[in-house]
């Protein structure tokens, strides 16, 4: 009964398979002539067997309940799906390795006192991504995303850089030994980017989990061989980045000021925020990491203040940045194959 309730469609399909016997049976209407007397009416016909029908049926709801389960591109195989993401992580990794890291550190690898402090602040970091999503997951079951899009852009935008720059200078401006200050700072921090980033709850899981998969392969990527390199090798990078990065906030507010009318300046604009964005926030990356072990070197002779929190906070912008952009292109390109 459970195999029937599953397929109801099943045993009309195996009746109309039923073979029919070849001689027709003449029917009766009640305002027709008597029916006329039929020599072959009263003989025997040949009837299904039993057994046949049986097979008849098991084979059509087998071959029928085979097909419909069996569907590899919506189940897919996990296993395989790891090992694609796996080969796309060690593929970029060594690929970028050998572009931009032809030339490694001559001191033969790096110092215990700067593999602490850069491991530290990449604890901070994942606590930090970790608070965000949490945080953002919270916000938006509550509600929360909706009462923000429906709200003022204007608003949205300047009460959003006042809380995110106002507790990311608060926190950055704290000294390391007032925990309870510097932490509650972070804490609201990275509520704060929680709050704006929330509505891209509304997306798919799927492909929210994809972004993430492919931003932690290009940051870890980057972020090997920023560690790798040799010492302050791309430190130069940061003027240029912090041209572009003005560029690219440039280019991402061009949609409130631009008419809907200009499309291809829109289309432009748009292209240069996502993919000039990923390129400039990739390039931070690399800085960033560089700039932590300078950091690193001077708190280790007394001149700088060890502080992974601060340096931690860098690391998610440049996080938030690559995974939102990530989630549009993957979006965008799955509107496509629709």
């Amino acid at each position: 009964m459970a195999f029937i309730l599953r397929r109801p469609f099943a045993i009309t399909a195996t009746i109309r398979q039923i073979p029919k016997t070849s001689q027709s049976v003449p029917l009766r209407a009640f305002h027709n002539t008597p029916l006329k007397q039929n020599p072959n009416f009263f003989t025997s016909k040949p009837t299904p067997s039993p057994s046949k029908s049986r097979n008849v049926f098991r084979a059509t709801f087998r071959r029928s309940y085979q097909q419909a389960a069996y569907n590899p591109a919506v189940q897919g195989n996990l296993r395989q799906r790891l090992l694609y993401g796996a080969g796309i992580f060690g593929g970029t990794l060594v690929a970028i390795n050998l572009v931009f890291n032809r030339e490694t550190r001559e001191d033969g690898g790096m110092p215990p006192f700067e593999r602490q402090y850069l491991n530290d602040t990449f604890l901070h970091t994942g606590l930090g991504i970790g608070i965000i999503g949490v945080a953002a997951r919270a916000l938006h079951t509550n509600g929360w995303s909706y009462r923000l899009m429906a709200a003022n852009p204007w608003v949205v935008l300047g009460v959003g850089l006042v809380g995110s720059i106002g507790t990311m200078y608060g926190c950055l401006a704290t000294d390391p030994k007032n925990y309870v200050q510097k932490y509650a700072l972070w804490t609201a921090f990275n509520i704060t980017q929680a709050a704006l980033l929330s509505p891209l709850m509304f997306m798919q899981p799927a492909l929210l989990a994809r972004a993430g998969l492919y931003t932690f392969g290009m940051m870890g990527s980057i972020a090997f061989v920023g560690a790798t390199a040799k010492q302050e090798k791309y430190l130069y990078l940061g003027g240029p980045l912090l041209a572009g990065v003005a560029i690219v906030a440039l280019s991402g507010l061009a949609p409130m000021v631009i008419p809907a009318t200009a499309t291809r300046t829109l289309m432009m604009t748009e292209n240069l925020w996502l993919y000039g964005g990923l390129a400039v926030f990739g390039g931070f990356t690399l800085y960033d990491v560089q700039k932590i072990l300078q950091h690193a070197r001077l708190a280790e002779q007394g001149l700088l203040r060890k502080d992974a929190v601060n340096e931690s906070i860098k690391l998610e912008l440049d996080f938030i940045n690559i995974f939102v952009r990530m989630v549009q292109i993957l979006a965008m390109s799955q509107n496509r194959r629709k």
